[in-house]
């Protein structure tokens, strides 16, 4: 699997920094059509190339890592005039150098290869690293979230360095690079900027929780979203905390880890769930659904030593994959698609080879297997592997990411080989989030730093965990906590509802129970709140199945919505399928929908500050989806004065046809604020409207339910009709000056409009 990937990487995409695995080409930036913050990773440096390397050591590929060792020291050039993200680069690009750098000088130092080697790729690491610097010229010390590779950051050259804000991750993951190649270099600056990230971070966090939210001010380390979790934006925080103190030995991050841990087990972990909470009031549940990047904890519980919730979360995770194929980019707490894209993500195996190392268990050898036996059904293509764009579909979309070379085949060789069979001792390297390979004895090349210390907790928190002492004889330990949620989702066995009233009877019906050994088979419409239920009740009787009867449709209802295009030459024949939004104004409530004509925002993503607002007010304002989230965009747009807002995906190729619709969800903060009507094209419809625009600058718009979709001919006209006399009463409503009532008809006076003539 690995030869047909990496192969095809080599034969169709190299010097390219992707593959694509459905063209049978590389993606190169700016030549393709751009996909938002995705094209973040992408800086013309040969990245699946960099970020694969010290994987084909993992593999015992030595001759194609001596070969590509050569390739990349010869041909990648890393001053290329381009904007990248900080984080991406940093864990893919970086850590890549730096973990080839380490396997090269290994087999160097073992004499039999790579006797030419002399540390070019640790030179080109520290060339990256002062690249990257720039981003760390902040008051608070917070990284930027991208930066120039040639020019840096707020440079005339630069384009960028207009950013706020970044996420708790992006400025939390750069301690094992930043240390790593400030002890391989004997650089200390690198290990100290991130260092002061961390730093922020921790003193940032919500004293009463002692949680941190997901997205965070660069400059006055105000919180810009105060929702906590571990899965996208704060997930390699957390990680990496844990992980710094394996690598360097510093009291410090373990003492904070546990701080955290500790709150997250509190406030977030509901076994088998994962749930984001406020983190200034974590009792409250901020969203139904969880995002898959959350399937790498169970790996970090495992380091912990927590074994039994790392064990119940995997299991959870396992369901989902049986009844999904893959993990769905987000899926709800009833275990249903939220989101469907898979891109290939590794952390569901990470976390797999985690748990096979820790338990011993066969069984996690099984869940390897059926990871292989899907990537290999659905996901191979004859160029490679595709990310799938829906689960649900099992339609593929034209990518194949670096970290699926990076970090999915790593894990799944690592799961099924013996440590024998490694050209290295395993036991001497940690895993970064990308699963580069770092040495641990880099704890021994200088001491730890001193200051902010935190109050030391008990002893078992500083001690590797044993399983052979934790869980002496007992291979069933796994099993048994396993067997729990083993049909929570409901996929491997049929069962039929009971005739019961409702929930709350038959509750009361099994806690009256007396104490029995005999099977108890329980069907309940709430598997967690009954599982939670049965933990408050230890002993009274055991439970065989717990499993859910849904009453409600597989997949929520999403009400259609369209955007027609009303303004010659469409006059309403050409009709765009949208999707709505969960907030904002309801236009299942809006008899006549809301009419405008459409201004492209400035910037496209709408996540900074809106550029040229006095052309999108009054308009309906086009925004890429990506970098931010859509209710950040939807305030910016309406503080602008646009009257409604048409998102466009930014994921190339997507459409309606293929695609199932889904409702856009706010940021996790109240969204009653937002009063602006909202809709969601994927990019095949966007596309229709933008060429529209570039074609005739001025073109009208009518956002309503699919179901109210004007029709040709009187229709049309008389819709016409009453949007022009609207807004002529509008225009004659503001005398000299006034607003009048342009907002409330959804429209602009014909002389305001752009490019009017």
């Amino acid at each position: 699997m690995f030869d047909h990937a990496y192969g095809s990487y080599m034969k169709y995409a190299y010097p390219a920094d992707e593959l694509m695995p459905l063209s049978c080409r590389g993606r190169v930036r700016g030549l393709e059509p751009n996909r938002g913050d995705i094209d973040d990773s992408l800086g013309k440096f040969s990245l699946t190339l960099i970020d694969t390397l010290d994987t084909l050591v993992v593999l015992n590929k030595l001759d194609d890592f001596e070969d590509a060792v050569r390739k990349t020291v010869r041909e990648v050039r890393l001053d290329n005039d381009v904007v990248v993200s900080v984080f991406e680069t940093n864990i893919r690009v970086l850590g890549g150098l730096l973990g080839a750098h380490v396997m090269a000088d290994h087999l160097r130092q073992r004499g039999e290869r790579m006797q030419w080697y002399e540390d070019e790729l640790l030179h080109m690491a520290k060339e990256l690293g002062h690249r990257l610097l720039p981003a760390f010229n902040t008051t608070s010390g917070l990284p930027y979230p991208r930066v120039n590779l040639r020019y840096g950051v707020l440079n005339p050259l630069s384009r960028t360095g207009t950013e706020s804000d970044t996420c708790t991750a992006c400025a939390g993951t750069m301690i094992l690079e930043f240390a790593a190649l400030s002890r391989l270099s004997g650089e200390a600056v690198f290990e100290e900027h991130a260092r002061k990230a961390l730093d922020v971070l921790w003193e940032k966090r919500q004293r009463g929780s002692d949680l941190v939210g997901t997205v965070i001010n660069i400059h006055n380390g105000d919180w810009v979203r105060r929702d906590s979790g571990v899965g996208a934006g704060i997930d390699s925080y957390y990680e990496y905390l844990m992980k710094a103190y394996i690598l360097l030995g510093d009291n410090v991050y373990l003492e904070r880890f546990n701080i955290h841990y500790s709150a997250i087990m509190k406030y977030i972990s509901q076994p088998p769930l994962l749930l984001n909470v406020h983190m200034h009031n974590p009792t409250v549940s901020v969203r139904s659904w969880m995002d898959s990047l959350l399937a790498f904890f169970p790996g970090l519980q495992v380091l912990r030593g927590d074994l039994k919730p790392a064990i119940e979360t995997h299991e959870m995770l396992y369901q989902v994959t049986k009844q999904h194929k893959f993990l769905p980019e987000a899926f709800t707490t009833e275990f249903r698609v939220h989101w469907g894209q898979h891109p290939l993500r590794p952390e569901f195996a990470e976390s797999t080879y985690y748990l096979y190392k820790a338990t011993g268990d066969p069984y996690y050898l099984r869940v390897g297997q059926s990871i292989v036996e899907k990537l290999n059904a659905y996901a191979r293509v004859p160029c490679g592997f595709a990310a799938v764009q829906d689960v649900r579909t099992g339609t593929h979309e034209d990518r194949m990411d670096s970290f699926f070379l990076a970090e999915m085949f790593k894990y799944l060789y690592l799961l099924f080989s013996e440590k024998s069979q490694l050209p290295f001792d395993i036991d001497d390297y940690i895993f970064t989030t990308e699963a580069h390979l770092l040495p641990v004895s880099l704890s021994t090349t200088q001491p730890p730093c001193q200051g902010n210390n935190t109050v030391r907790t008990d002893l078992f928190t500083y001690s590797c965990p044993s399983t052979q002492t934790l869980f002496p004889n007992n291979p069933s330990f796994a099993k048994t906590i396993r067997d729990s949620y083993k049909y929570l989702t409901g996929v491997g066995r049929a069962f039929h509802p009971l005739p019961v009233s409702n929930t709350s009877e038959k509750i009361n019906r099994v806690a009256s129970l007396e104490h029995t050994e005999s099977l108890v088979c329980i069907i309940v419409f709430n598997p967690i709140s009954i599982i939670q239920l049965l933990q408050e009740h230890k002993g009274v009787y055991r439970v065989k199945l717990v499993a859910e009867v849904s009453q409600t449709p597989e997949e929520e209802e999403v009400v259609p919505h369209i955007v027609q295009l009303i303004s010659p030459p469409f006059l309403g024949r050409t009709v765009l399928t949208a999707g709505p939004a969960k907030f904002g104004m309801d236009l299942t409530k809006q008899e006549h929908g809301v009419k405008g004509s459409i201004v492209k925002a400035s910037p496209y993503t709408a996540c900074g500050p809106i550029d040229n607002a006095a052309e999108v007010k009054g308009h309906i304002a086009l925004a890429l989806r990506g970098d931010c989230m859509f209710a950040g965009k939807a305030r910016r747009l309406q503080e602008a004065g646009a009257i409604g807002v048409i998102f466009i995906d930014h994921r190339e190729g997507s459409n309606s046809e293929e695609t199932p619709l889904f409702q856009m969800v706010g940021d996790g903060d109240s969204t009653t604020d937002i009063s602006l009507p909202l809709v969601f094209l994927f990019s095949r419809e966007g596309a229709v409207l933008t060429a529209a625009l570039e074609e005739h600058h001025n073109v009208d718009v009518l956002l309503l339910p699919k179901e109210r979709q004007l029709g040709h001919g009187e229709q049309i006209y008389d819709s016409l009709l009453l949007t022009f006399v609207s807004l002529s009463s509008s225009c004659r409503g503001r005398g000299a000056g006034g607003r009048g009532s342009s907002r409330a008809h959804a429209g602009v006076c014909p002389g305001e409009r752009r490019g009017a003539r």
